[in-house]
This record gives C-alpha cells, sequence and structure tokens, in this order.
C-alpha cells in the first residue's frame, strides 16, 4: 500500500484512510430515518465551504453532471461562455449539447478573463446566463471571479435582462474562501474528489433564489438534475434518486474532520501550500527551464501548473512516479510542456516540500 501522502495529482486528490474506511459501513434504506444524518449532518459545512446559506445539493454523480444542470436549469436560449482551458471549454460544449445558443469568450490558456470584456460582450443583449470555470484545471488559472458577477449584474442593469453566472468551483471550492451568496453566483458546483478530498463520485452544487424561480419555469430540464426535485427533496434530507450510499458515509466523515480544522483555516493551509510552490518555482526556474504557466495574481489556490521548457515534462513526471510520487501531467495541448502539482485537500507544507526536494532531484 502507497504511503499517505504522495499523491499529487489535480485529482482525484488523496483521500484519508479513515475516510476510506468509512465507505466499508453496511447498506441501509435511503428512505429511512438512517439515512437522515448522512445529509443533515454536513450541511452547515457545506454551506460553509460555498459561503451561501442556501441548500447545497448532494448529487451521485461527477461535477459535469451537475455542470448540464446547471445549464438544464439555467439557460433559457443563450450563454456567453468563458473559455480558457479544457473544463470551461466542455460547459460551453455542455450548452450546446443541451440545445442552447452560446457565444464563445475565449482567452489563450495561461490567461484569464477581462470583467470589462465580459461586461462589453453582454451589453450586446440577448443573453440569458454566463458559464465560467473559477479555477481552470488544466492551466491553473483562477478567474477573477466576484469581479466577473459585478461586470455581469452591471450588463443586466444596462440590457434590462435578467443574466445568471454559473460557476464551476471544482478546483476551488473547499480550497479557497467561497462566498457564492454574496459574489451573487447563481449556481455554483464542486466534485468531490478535488479540495474536498473524498473519492469520486459525488457533486455538490447551491442555487441562488432565482436560479431556482427560473428552473421551476424551465421547459425540459429533464429528471436526473431537476433542481426543484433536489430541493423538494433537500428538504426532508433526502435525495430524489438513489445515492451512491458508501460515497455518502464518506462524506460525513471528510465534512466532520472540515468541521473540526474549520474553513477558513483550510484555506490558509492551502494558500501555504500555493505560496512555497510558487516560491520554489521562481528559485528554481531561472536555472532549470521552468516557469510558472499563470500570470501573478491569476494562480489558483489548488494546482500550480509549471511551464517546463525542451519539452521534457512527460519525463519528469515518469521520474517522479519511479521515486514514489504521483503528479499531473500537463493536459491536452500542454501535455508535453507542463506538469502540474495539485497542492489540495489534505495535503501539507511539510509534505509537499518533501515533494519539491525530490522534483529538484529528478531535474538534475
Amino acid at each position: 500500500m502507497t504511503e499517505f501522502g504522495r499523491f499529487f495529482l489535480p485529482g482525484p486528490t488523496e483521500v484519508r484512510p479513515e475516510v476510506l474506511a468509512a465507505m466499508t459501513r453496511p447498506m441501509i434504506g435511503h428512505r429511512g430515518a438512517a439515512f437522515t444524518p448522512l445529509l443533515r449532518d454536513p450541511d452547515p459545512v457545506l454551506r460553509a465551504l460555498f459561503g451561501t446559506t442556501r441548500p447545497v445539493y448532494v448529487s451521485s454523480s461527477s461535477a459535469t453532471g451537475m455542470m448540464e444542470g446547471s445549464v438544464r436549469n439555467g439557460v433559457r436560449s443563450r450563454a456567453l461562455c468563458l473559455v480558457n482551458g479544457a473544463f470551461s471549454a466542455r460547459y460551453r460544449d455542455l450548452v450546446l449539447g443541451c440545445g442552447r445558443l452560446a457565444e464563445t469568450y475565449e482567452v489563450p490558456m495561461g490567461r484569464a478573463h477581462e470583467p470589462a470584456e465580459v461586461e462589453r460582450r453582454l451589453r450586446a443583449g440577448g443573453f440569458d446566463a454566463v458559464t465560467v470555470v473559477h479555477s481552470e484545471t488544466s492551466t491553473g488559472v483562477l478567474n477573477p471571479l466576484p469581479e466577473i458577477a459585478e461586470a455581469v449584474r452591471a450588463a443586466e442593469a444596462a440590457t434590462g435582462g435578467e443574466i445568471l453566472v454559473l460557476a464551476d468551483g471544482v478546483t476551488s471550492v473547499a480550497g479557497m474562501v467561497i462566498e457564492a451568496e454574496a459574489w451573487g453566483i447563481d449556481f455554483f458546483l464542486t466534485g468531490s474528489q478535488k479540495a474536498m478530498a473524498l473519492p469520486p463520485g459525488l457533486a455538490f452544487g447551491t442555487a441562488s433564489a432565482r436560479m431556482m424561480a427560473r428552473a421551476v419555469e424551465m421547459e425540459g430540464r429533464g429528471q436526473y438534475f431537476d433542481l426543484p426535485e433536489f430541493d423538494r427533496y433537500h428538504a426532508r434530507w433526502q435525495t430524489p434518486n438513489t445515492p451512491a450510499l458508501s460515497l455518502l458515509y464518506a462524506l460525513h466523515e471528510q465534512a466532520r474532520r472540515i468541521g473540526e480544522e474549520g474553513v477558513e483555516a483550510r484555506a490558509h493551509r492551502h494558500a501555504a501550500m500555493t505560496v512555497r510552490t510558487h516560491a520554489w518555482v521562481l528559485d528554481e526556474g531561472p536555472r532549470r527551464g521552468l516557469s510558472l504557466f499563470a500570470p501573478e495574481g491569476r494562480r489558483s489556490p489548488t494546482v500550480t501548473t509549471i511551464a517546463v521548457a525542451d519539452g521534457r515534462a512527460p519525463a519528469l513526471v515518469k521520474g517522479m512516479e519511479a521515486r514514489g510520487w504521483t503528479i499531473g501531467g500537463g493536459y491536452g495541448p500542454l501535455k508535453d510542456d507542463t506538469i502540474r502539482i495539485g497542492h489540495m485537500g489534505e495535503h501539507t507544507v511539510e509534505g509537499l516540500d518533501a515533494l519539491l526536494a525530490d522534483l529538484q532531484e529528478v531535474l538534475g
């Protein structure tokens, strides 16, 4: 069995043994009283992680499922889709796949979106939603989500139309302080396998009152991700469909652990790992052909993408694997030129230092 603390993939991330052990509990009926605590007890922690007083719905699916649900419940006809990497492109493709129109505001990989440009495009009219990825896992870029949401509100005021903000927080939720309600995000989602440090297979989403009002009126919103149905069942601590019970056991245990650490303390720990990783790259980079892929001020708190000169990235990933470490290779077109370190979940600065020491040796 691999020693805990050596798996720095940017998702799925490492899961504590005691959380995995919780999944071995016996099956129970998911419509009985014994099921209630599995959703009720984690709820305050989930609301704190999202920064909301509203319900956080739990789905037995990947985060992509919640992304599709946000489109089916929240996009009437046309969305402005902000694309700067593989997962924001997936969000745009889901809009098209659900039969809605999409205009793409695309910036190069490694760049963030500009709120002023978002507002300019929306002022042209005809949009009822915006899709955006907060922390783009493929590039390590953190979009200025609060400022983007402000730009959307300004465009709403100018055009007189309601424009919902639908946001993917897959590698930001549980890795930084999130204020979904204060920022004015209409739907915010994440998956279990990133900074929440759970096994893959659960997705979480919280919706604003106006998102829910739109969903109630939306035709063709489907069944599996019907948000009004989620809301009705959530009110009695149940799920609309048969849940992944073993994963909910894990959620119950991990929510307890996160509550003990504290949401802000968890964010500070992630921030410390980010600072340490960036400092290492800036120190070692000039003589080793390394640089930070995302610009300063727009870097994810949970995943750092490192540009590697001369196509050496795959060799570095293999070299670290030979030493018992797992890090991420570049995603898609960045495969040969970048590596990714997922410093999220239950990792610590001390564990990260051990990884960086071996990476320094692999670099030669």
